[in-house]
């Protein structure tokens, strides 16, 4: 089995970033404890997983990832839920045919990039890029 399963980051404040991914976007906390000789949280986002290091982030870059890419359904509710709760996002949605984003940082500068596609209206090549089943 091979099966890429999840994007581990570094939190300064590890209650904010915890509270902001349960708030915003459904996640659970799955553990919260010692695991590799430091404080990690794992949290289930949807069918994804996040691991949270209760470390300050290291450097002033990224690295060599650009953003995380979060599937959803439902963008317009889930926008309006997240600009109740603060969170600013660098445009409206933007709209491609059957796919459309929003891009949001999480905190520690995280940048996400939250996507609805139409599964139905893709070439088959974009469908099962896209389906999850």
């Amino acid at each position: 089995m091979l099966d890429l399963h999840h994007v581990h980051i570094f939190a300064s404040d590890i209650a904010t970033t915890v509270e902001w991914w349960k708030q915003n976007l459904g996640a659970q906390v799955s553990y919260d404890g010692d695991f590799g000789g430091a404080r990690n949280i794992f949290m289930k986002v949807g069918r994804g997983r996040l691991n949270i290091y209760d470390q300050q982030p290291r450097g002033r870059t990224n690295g060599a990832y650009h953003h995380v890419g979060i599937r959803v359904e439902g963008l317009n509710d889930l926008r309006e839920k997240m600009v109740k709760n603060g969170v600013e996002f660098r445009s409206d949605i933007r709209e491609f045919g059957s796919w459309r984003y929003l891009m949001c940082k999480a905190p520690d500068g995280v940048l996400l990039e939250l996507f609805e596609v139409d599964i139905e209206e893709m070439t088959p090549e974009l469908a099962d890029f896209f389906n999850l089943g």
